[in-house]
């Protein structure tokens, strides 16, 4: 439905709505913008936070700039942002990112450096994402087909559920579509299968593998998107008379082989807690980012977590929704700090994802609603 919207566009669409539902903010106390794309090119391209900060209507004094951590990239330009927050440069900065995979297949126009392959520093197989899920499969033979099936129509359904529950129409933005039937009006997402059976999902082909185990039906599609966030401080908070959502208590990034980067989220999430004095025990909330449900059963198999668990994704994820790879990572936000609002029995959660390349991010926050009780 993007096919005719720019990418640009999309980002300046949701800065504007996000602008709009803070207006206590005066805009140019905005201290920076920080937009992540991971194909920055085209209409990705020319410093992203610089030039849709303009194209947002915020004043020239209002800096920008773009980053780069390919699927945790809009994770990235939150962390960083929330550590030039916590060092007392910036007040109030705004964090997102963009992916428009219709325009900029991921990897396009790349051109990796021969010595990957000639000093076998990586396998051919770590620059394409199904075939490093195919590999999770491989190392753990008990994270099955019909475990990733079932984690996947789950997914479909949890979001359907959400969908006609209004939790996530809140935070999205209406974006208008060009195509050739004419105008239109994008008020949800798009490749939503609420129909999905287990039987369905057994008879899917497996496009990375030959009688592999990974499908469409596990794998997150290929979806255009942007996302953006407003972080501030707490003499901001004060001062504009915000009410803050979620409070960052620590973040993590983590390297894996990057053959096997659906690991990362592991290393991440370990090193993350650590930081914050925390165990997986104290995490009431997880939203993990569903690039393929393998990926997310062998996080929840390390913390001895259920597959069907109802702390995890429980308005589903990305395999419903898509996967805007540097988008995503705001997306997980927005949707823990609704969640936050109605579980304030919830002290504590986290957002996670695997990243392209071998790594992994996960950042912990901590509810500002929590009543001091469990449930």
């Amino acid at each position: 439905m993007y096919w005719q919207t720019r990418a640009d566009d999309l980002v300046v669409k949701a800065m504007i709505g996000l602008l709009e539902r803070n207006q206590n903010v005066p805009k140019d106390r905005i201290d920076d913008v920080a937009i992540a794309a991971t194909t920055q090119e085209g209409d990705q391209g020319l410093t992203l936070g610089r030039t849709s900060a303009l194209l947002a209507g915020l004043p020239q004094s209002v800096p920008g700039y773009a980053i780069d951590r390919m699927c945790a990239g809009a994770m990235t330009a939150v962390t960083t942002v929330a550590g030039g927050v916590s060092f007392g440069a910036y007040d109030v900065a705004i964090a997102g990112g963009v992916e428009h995979m219709g325009r900029h297949p991921l990897g396009i126009g790349a051109d990796p450096n021969p010595r990957f392959l000639a000093e076998k520093l990586v396998s051919p197989d770590a620059l394409d994402m199904g075939k490093t899920a195919e590999r999770i499969h491989d190392r753990f033979p008990h994270l099955t087909k019909e475990r990733a099936d079932r984690f996947g129509m789950l997914s479909q359904q949890k979001v359907a559920a959400a969908y006609e529950a209004g939790k996530l129409q809140p935070d999205l933005i209406s974006v208008a579509t060009r195509s050739a039937d004419g105008w239109g009006l994008a008020t949800r997402d798009e490749g939503m299968r609420p129909e999905t059976t287990m039987e369905g999902l057994a008879g899917l082909r497996t496009p990375f593998r030959p009688h592999g185990r990974v499908t469409a039906g596990t794998s997150s599609p290929l979806t255009d998107g942007a996302t953006v966030s407003m972080i501030a401080g707490a003499d901001a908070v004060k001062e504009f008379g915000l009410t803050p959502k979620m409070r960052m208590v620590s973040f993590a990034f983590a390297g894996v082989e990057p053959e096997i980067m659906g690991l990362g989220p592991v290393p991440s999430t370990e090193k993350a807690l650590r930081k914050a004095g925390l165990s997986i025990d104290d995490i009431g909330l997880f939203e993990l980012n569903e690039a393929f449900a393998i990926q997310v059963l062998s996080f929840l198999d390390h913390f001895g977590i259920a597959d069907d668990d109802p702390r995890v994704n429980p308005w589903g994820g990305a395999i419903a929704v898509g996967h805007p790879l540097a988008a995503s990572g705001v997306r997980l936000m927005i949707q823990l700090a609704a969640q936050f609002a109605e579980h304030p029995e919830v002290r504590y959660g986290i957002t996670a994802m695997c990243v392209g390349l071998g790594q992994g991010g996960t950042v912990i926050w901590e509810n500002p609603s929590w009543n001091g009780r469990r449930k």
